[in-house]
């Protein structure tokens, strides 16, 4: 896909799904320290699900400090319907802990400091750096930006790294920080995985997805 191509698709879907009270996250943080560990807890399940065992999690551990020194079991009945909890529960710890320990309790600034701790990925550490802090040092990449990419012509890869890679290639930097927001919701209004809406898609014209099946 041509740049100009993915500016037109950005162009229809921004006009769609933002405003200018739009919340560019799905998940109800209030700082650093618990968009970190909600992303963490975000894999294999729901915003929703996160966000509603947020009160009791942060009213017990509201800070990494106070995390890391966490039981693991008090930790795993709390979180618990994000599912995989005990390996989740042993990561927010650990994470919590390594950032008391070497990055002074602050939540670290960088994709390659964030990456280091237990349980955070480029996906996460994308997440992070651009809600918390308006950094954007890349385009994070979960299951609807694949999907949407990949139909749409955007990428030609499977793997989310190649995939970020075409992405950020495609689109100026000045919009990185969109464009997660915009294909998630667009993956999750009308590009369905199993039955894409396409006949009420605004962007159909532009997909080759749509284009290879209507001929």
């Amino acid at each position: 896909m041509h740049s100009k191509t993915a500016c037109k698709i950005y162009s229809v879907l921004a006009k769609i799904y933002l405003n200018k009270d739009t919340k560019l996250n799905f998940l109800d943080f209030d700082n650093p320290y618990q968009i970190l560990i909600m992303t963490i807890l975000s894999a294999q399940t729901t915003d929703k699900t996160v966000n509603s065992i947020k009160g009791r999690l942060f009213e017990k551990y509201p800070g990494p400090e106070d995390l890391g020194h966490a039981n693991q079991e008090d930790v795993e009945e709390i979180i618990k319907s994000t599912g995989f909890y005990h390996a989740k529960a042993k990561n927010i710890i650990s994470s919590s802990k390594m950032i008391c320990s070497d990055f002074n309790c602050e939540i670290p600034k960088t994709i390659s400091e964030l990456t280091k701790l237990p349980g955070v990925g480029r996906k996460t550490a994308n997440i992070v750096l651009n809600h918390a802090f308006r950094i954007n040092e890349g385009i994070a990449v979960d299951t609807h930006v694949k999907r949407v990419a990949f139909r749409t012509g955007m990428t030609e890869n499977t793997d989310p790294k190649k995939i970020e890679t075409d992405l950020t290639n495609l689109f100026p930097k000045s919009t990185w920080e969109k464009i997660n927001f915009l294909l998630i919701s667009h993956g999750r209004a009308v590009c369905d995985a199993k039955k894409p809406a396409c006949d009420k898609c605004e962007i159909k014209d532009l997909c080759r997805y749509y284009m290879e099946k209507s001929t």
